[in-house]
């Protein structure tokens, strides 16, 4: 008698650039890594949207300032991603912008939005998350990026990526979180975050008689 023995494998990966579009001949690349993602409560979304529950889908990008602290000689000490319990959260969550372009909460559909992407044939499939800070984002920033402090309301060195939550904007759970070397907004500044969700499958068929 032959039994046929398939094991599905998913894999999940995060990755984030952002970059100064100040100058949009000549943009400047801030960060560019991978993230980490929220394997628990990332599980769940999925398993929502397959079941077309609409709930926990991708819906805010949020900004944070908790994510280093920098020691009296300079040296910039990262904090772990903030990935392993259902409540988790940015260390200290600042600012948001909703991502979703079919929200109606959703201001600037055009440069804050989510598309998907994926090549026929391939086994991976991304969500590619684009969010712009414009100029007067967010409201009561410095007028330039000459600040000499890296802990200021509008220093970011985190970001993560939230659900949709029936109970309102910014309660929605974190899905994936990144923490990198301090950035800072101000007016002179036009910055772009581009985050990559990568979905992954890998199978492996294997034969047992």
């Amino acid at each position: 008698m032959g039994m046929s023995n398939e094991s599905l494998q998913s894999i999940i990966q995060g990755f984030i650039k952002i970059t100064d579009v100040t100058d949009s001949e000549n943009p400047s690349v801030l960060v560019d890594k991978k993230n980490a993602i929220h394997f628990e409560n990332m599980s769940q979304a999925l398993a929502y949207n397959l079941a077309n529950k609409k709930t926990n889908f991708l819906y805010e990008m949020h900004f944070g300032n908790g994510g280093t602290a920098v020691d009296p000689t300079g040296v910039i000490n990262y904090l772990p991603a903030n990935v392993n319990t259902q409540n988790s959260n940015l260390y200290n969550p600042t600012f948001y912008k909703i991502i979703d372009d079919t929200s109606d909460l959703n201001t600037d559909p055009i440069r804050n939005n989510m598309t998907i992407r994926h090549v026929p044939g391939t086994v991976y499939t991304d969500i590619l998350v684009t969010c712009l800070m414009n100029y007067g984002e967010p409201a009561g920033q410095f007028a330039f990026d000459n600040s000499t402090q890296t802990d200021g309301t509008f220093v970011f060195d985190e970001l993560g990526l939230r659900g949709w939550s029936s109970a309102g904007p910014g309660t929605g759970k974190l899905l994936t979180h990144v923490v990198f070397h301090p950035i800072q907004k101000s007016l002179n500044r036009l910055i772009q975050i581009d985050y990559t969700v990568r979905i992954q499958t890998l199978t492996n068929l294997t034969n047992q008689v």
